[in-house]
């Protein structure tokens, strides 16, 4: 495709927040075309001043400075939430387009506040909610549309997070300043279902303190009911544990469907394992959405076994198998290109406004309301 003169043109980048996560996306984003880092506010950090060095860009003061520069025309924020409405509102109202980190704000009135004026001004006002750029998740999505294994029944998401980064006086801990776990890591996982199933109604959640500690909320979980009576209700559910020792962290998503069941490993999904019964169109159907997936038979289906029945419904099916997928991908690999993905795709909304984007601000206050709303009734 022939570049066109907007294409062309620099987008110089001001970073809010270069500690070693912002640093880690920063050097992601800046291996898009035409991108520039500008200027790093407000941080005597050492990954500031090495990104400052290795890229060129300019070390200023106060964030005021940032967001009035010239030369500045998107402000990516990696700050503890509790900043994001603030530095956020300074940038928009100087005219810049904004990425933030998860999650948009502490709470959904802020939220809205900032997408209205994004909305007034012009101006992009995105949450990194970079999991709908991730194959596996468009892989998902498909196998869910196309009803491959029959309908989707329940969910899990089980996150076993380790804590030894995060010391007793970490701001993570600090409702004040994370919101709560739902709402500074949930948002992730509220989004990724709403994209596979639709909105869908908080109905339970809970959260549970550290004994012997100064109020570390540390487990939380919820339930969410999506689709109706006619589509069929669906619960998932969602844990989040922050009680690991590094080495244990892990993470597992499960979706079950009629005919069978996946498992999503890691918070960015890069594997999955599929068990299921199918015929032979379903196999093949399977295989093209996984290419290069590895396909172990379990067992071979005939005679008096077929057909097969569940929830009184009556299928065919010639075989039981195991699918295997993504084994060999490299994690942090997966998770830098989805980085790479989410920010080439506001930067073309910025040189094109109309265009098609997989997230866009209601992504962000979409997964905040639902989050709140979790942990509002944990408290109820």
């Amino acid at each position: 495709m022939k570049t066109t003169a907007s294409e062309d043109r620099t987008i110089g980048l001001g970073v809010i927040g270069m500690g070693g996560f912002g640093l880690f996306a920063v050097q992601q984003f800046l291996q898009t075309p035409h991108t520039k880092l500008v200027a790093i506010a407000g941080s005597k950090r050492e990954e500031s001043i090495v990104a400052a060095k290795r890229f060129g860009a300019e070390t200023l003061a106060s964030i005021d400075e940032l967001v009035n520069h010239p030369d500045v025309d998107l402000v990516y924020i990696a700050t503890p939430p509790f900043m994001h409405y603030e530095q956020a509102m300074l940038a928009l109202n100087a005219g810049k387009h904004v990425i933030c980190e998860k999650p948009l704000a502490m709470n959904p009135e802020q939220g809205r506040e900032m997408i209205e004026t994004a909305r007034e001004k012009g101006l992009l006002m995105v949450t990194n909610l970079m999991q709908r750029y991730n194959p596996m998740f468009a892989r998902v999505k498909h196998l869910i549309d196309k009803n491959l294994l029959g309908d989707f029944l329940h969910g899990y998401f089980e996150n076993y997070a380790g804590d030894e980064g995060l010391s007793p006086e970490h701001w993570f801990w600090d409702r004040t300043k994370s919101g709560g776990i739902f709402i500074e890591h949930g948002v992730h996982f509220f989004d990724m279902f709403t994209g596979w199933l639709g909105d869908g109604t908080l109905k339970a959640s809970q959260v549970v303190k550290r004994p012997n500690s100064k109020d570390i909320e540390d487990q939380v979980q919820a339930t969410v009911e999506y689709g109706n009576e006619e589509t069929g209700k669906k619960l998932v559910n969602f844990y989040h544990g922050f009680t690991q020792t590094g080495r244990m962290d892990r993470q597992e998503m499960r979706l079950l469907f009629e005919r069978g069941d996946i498992t999503l490993f890691e918070w960015v999904p890069t594997r999955m394992i599929m068990r299921c019964v199918v015929d032979e169109e379903t196999t093949r159907a399977l295989m093209e959405l996984f290419p290069g997936a590895q396909l172990n038979v379990t067992a071979n289906i005939g005679g008096k076994d077929r057909p097969l029945r569940g929830r009184h419904k009556e299928f065919d099916a010639y075989q039981q198998i195991e699918l295997r997928f993504g084994f060999g991908d490299e994690k942090q690999h997966i998770y830098s290109e989805l980085l790479r993905l989410m920010f080439q795709d506001q930067v073309r909304a910025i040189h094109y406004p109309e265009a098609h984007r997989i997230i866009t601000e209601q992504n962000g206050l979409n997964s905040l309301i639902i989050a709140t709303e979790a942990d509002t009734l944990a408290r109820s």
